[in-house]
């Protein structure tokens, strides 16, 4: 099942659609999908390593203004929808003490959590209930989402081919490494809240 999710973004890389498909994920992600964009990011620069900066680019755009769609529903559906979103994560008693932490460490958390396998949504909708600032939330997120994205887009660029050999001789081995570290990130980040 892995290598036929991984073939199937390959050649999506090949279609007029693989730029609107890519955005799609980051922007949902962002705020409310759990796949994250990643997991189309990796193997369609992958498939056009000339591309990975553009890709790169739009996941950065597109989960930012992601972002932007968690950061409403923390402020102004947080309990209609936003609660929802983040007790299936198993936050919801959590949020509160985030809230609080925001005071004091929010630039510092939307830098740290934007880059980890933490889900992304989880800080769009928490800093909306927080009130924290939207154009620092902007800026920080811009920073953090693009660092991710471009550190894959280099990584990609400069080893390409050799990184896709590799990748491509051991793909079950390195999706439960990714499984592993976004489900640990999940954990953590529920215990060290």
């Amino acid at each position: 099942m892995i290598r036929k999710l991984y073939n199937l973004c390959i050649r999506a890389a090949e279609t007029p659609q693989a730029s609107w498909t890519l955005g799609a994920v980051s922007f949902a992600e962002s705020s409310f999908f759990p796949v994250p964009p990643d997991a189309m990011l990796i193997p369609m620069s992958l498939a056009r390593p000339d591309k990975a900066y553009v890709y790169a680019l739009i996941c950065t755009l597109t989960s930012v203004a992601g972002g932007l769609l968690g950061y409403f529903i923390g402020a102004v559906l947080y309990d209609s929808v936003g609660a929802w979103v983040i007790s299936l994560y198993g936050y919801g008693d959590k949020v509160e003490a985030f809230r609080h932490s925001y005071a004091e460490w929010g630039a510092i958390i939307i830098l740290l959590k934007g880059l980890t396998p933490i889900p992304y949504k989880i800080v769009t909708i928490t800093s909306g209930f927080a009130a924290y600032s939207l154009p620092w939330f902007v800026l920080l997120s811009v920073v953090t989402r693009g660092a991710r994205f471009f550190l894959v887009a280099f990584l990609i660029n400069r080893y390409g081919e050799q990184a896709r050999r590799i990748l491509e001789e051991r793909l079950e081995f390195y999706a439960i490494i990714a499984a592993v570290l976004v489900i640990g990130g999940i954990v953590a980040s529920v215990y060290l809240f």
